[in-house]
Formats: C-alpha cells, sequence, structure tokens
C-alpha cells in the first residue's frame, strides 16, 4: 500500500514509518524537513508546513491512505483534506485520550464514552483546548471520509526513541538506585502504550480497511507498580520515598483516576499486541545508557 504520512518526522510518526516498511508498505514523508532528516533515507520525501498552510508539495500524486501524525487544529485536517482531494482513500488520525469527558466514567471505559464539546479555534493549545480541539479534527475527517475515516486515540505513549519525559523520566530515576522520590499519590494509576504497540496497530487498521474509533493504550498500572518495573529492569534497588506535591511526568492528581483504567478490548480485537511494561522499560533503559 502506499501510504502518506503526515508528520513523519516524530516519535510517534518514525515508529509508524518502521512498521510499514517491516510490513512491505510504501510511505511517503511530509513535514517541515526539520527533524528526523537523517532518518530512512530511501523513503520519498515532501517538504511542506501544517502551520503556515503550505501543502503544495501535495498537489500531485496518491495515496491509498494518509496517516496524520500532526493535526492538532481543526484548520490542520481542513487544509490536508482539501489538498489531497480524493486523491487518498482513507484518512487514518492519531488522536488522544484527552477527547473523552473526565467526570462520570467509571475504569473500563470504551470508545463509545461521551467526547468532549469540541473547540473550532483556539488560540492555543493547553490543557483546556487540546482534547477539544482534537474533537473538532475528528469530526471534519468524519464528516468528509465517513466509513473510510479510522480514528487511533493513543494514551500516553512511550518507547525507544521519545524525547519527552514520561516513561524516560523514571527509567533514569530508578537506574542510580537507592532514593526515589514520589511527589504523589503511590497508588496512581498510569497508562502506557507502547509506541510500537500504537505504530502496529495503525498498520493493522490499514491493512484491513478498518474504519472506527481505538484506544491506543496499554495495562493500567499503578505508579509505584512503574518505578519498581524499572528499577527491576535496570536491576537496582530502589526506596520510595513519599515527598511534598511538585509537578513530575506521568502524576496529574487533579484527574480522575478512571481516564487512565480505558478498555483497550477493541484495539486489541482489531489487533494491537501488548508489549509488558517490563520489555518496554528495559529498551529505554538500554537507549538511554546508550546515549
Amino acid at each position: 500500500m502506499r501510504i502518506l504520512i503526515l508528520g513523519g518526522g516524530s516519535f510517534v510518526g518514525r515508529a509508524i514509518v518502521t512498521a510499514l516498511l517491516n510490513d512491505s508498505h510504501q510511505p511517503t514523508l511530509f513535514s517541515r524537513g526539520k527533524t528526523g532528516v537523517e532518518l530512512f533515507p530511501s523513503v520519498p520525501r515532501l517538504i511542506g508546513d501544517r502551520d503556515t498552510g503550505d501543502y503544495a508539495a501535495l498537489k500531485d500524486g496518491s495515496w491509498d491512505a494518509v496517516v496524520d501524525t500532526s493535526g492538532y487544529f481543526p484548520r490542520h485536517v481542513d487544509q490536508a483534506m482539501d489538498a489531497l482531494g480524493d486523491r487518498v482513500g482513507r484518512y487514518l488520525f492519531i488522536s488522544a485520550q484527552a477527547v473523552y469527558v473526565q467526570e462520570g466514567v467509571g475504569p473500563g471505559s470504551d470508545e463509545n464514552t461521551p467526547l468532549r464539546p469540541p473547540v473550532r479555534d483556539p488560540d492555543e493549545l493547553t490543557d483546556a483546548t487540546y482534547g477539544p480541539a482534537k474533537v473538532a479534527c475528528e469530526q471534519d475527517i468524519l464528516a468528509r471520509f465517513g466509513d473510510r475515516a479510522s480514528i487511533v486515540r493513543p494514551g500516553k505513549v512511550a518507547g525507544p526513541h521519545d524525547n519527552q519525559d514520561g516513561l524516560t523520566y523514571w527509567v533514569r530515576e530508578t537506574a542510580r538506585g537507592g532514593r526515589v522520590e514520589l511527589p504523589g499519590d503511590p497508588e496512581q494509576p498510569v497508562q502506557l502504550i507502547d509506541v510500537r504497540d500504537l505504530a502496529t496497530l495503525v498498520v493493522r487498521l490499514l491493512a484491513d480497511n478498518r474504519g472506527g474509533a481505538f484506544n491506543a493504550v496499554g495495562e493500567s498500572v499503578t505508579i509505584t507498580s512503574l518505578i519498581e518495573t524499572c528499577a527491576a529492569a535496570a536491576g537496582t534497588t530502589v526506596e520510595i520515598v513519599p515527598v511534598p506535591a511538585r509537578r513530575v511526568p506521568l502524576l496529574q492528581p487533579g484527574w480522575p483516576w478512571s481516564t487512565r483504567q480505558r478498555s483497550a478490548a477493541k484495539a486489541r480485537a482489531a489487533g494491537m499486541p501488548s508489549t509488558p511494561l517490563s520489555v518496554t522499560a528495559a529498551d529505554v533503559l538500554a537507549e538511554v545508557r546508550g546515549r
């Protein structure tokens, strides 16, 4: 299949391109050409800028599907769809768990959970506008593509090549051994998704021509269990020490715990693997130590 990747230089985009190549698909990358330019030298690249509405590079060519990893504002997806016209078969959009309402939802909620009211033109992306802007993006894609739209809603993504402090922060903290400060509730749930599992889900949805929405989330564990898993991967002994609250990765005291206890049953049925957290932590640690 010929697949156009919007934003292929990102952490998630990199994993998706790798998975597509491993499955003998033919990706084309569309990005600003400022990050990840050394990756995938054999893959065609088209240069544009979604923030300025520069989609001139997409005026020619056709693809079986597009994977949109970098659509944050409705104008991003609207302009991309206008530029592509009828020259793409399926539109797969990487959305977010932040599209769901947070209150009144119990553990194990699925893709039928009510969505937040859409925000169509936010001045900036904040905790209050990020999810609603993604909702608006989803709505526009569904209006244009109908059953040829696939919506993937990842949780917190982790794995090799992650350039953000999520799991990587705790891998580093536990690799030193000894005292590990925990400025939050030790029972708070955390729900990560290995980026390679996310990428495999994307490839399966495209190969099976499957539409609909899918929660790309992993097993829900406590933050204490996550810390202990990271320490085990490093072969260290740690003492988890409660300390006054402060902002650290993966701790979100104001969010309902159920938002980190979603059901992944639909995505699993569609072919998403379930990489154990211990494997993800070990692979992230190997990368950290190799830098």
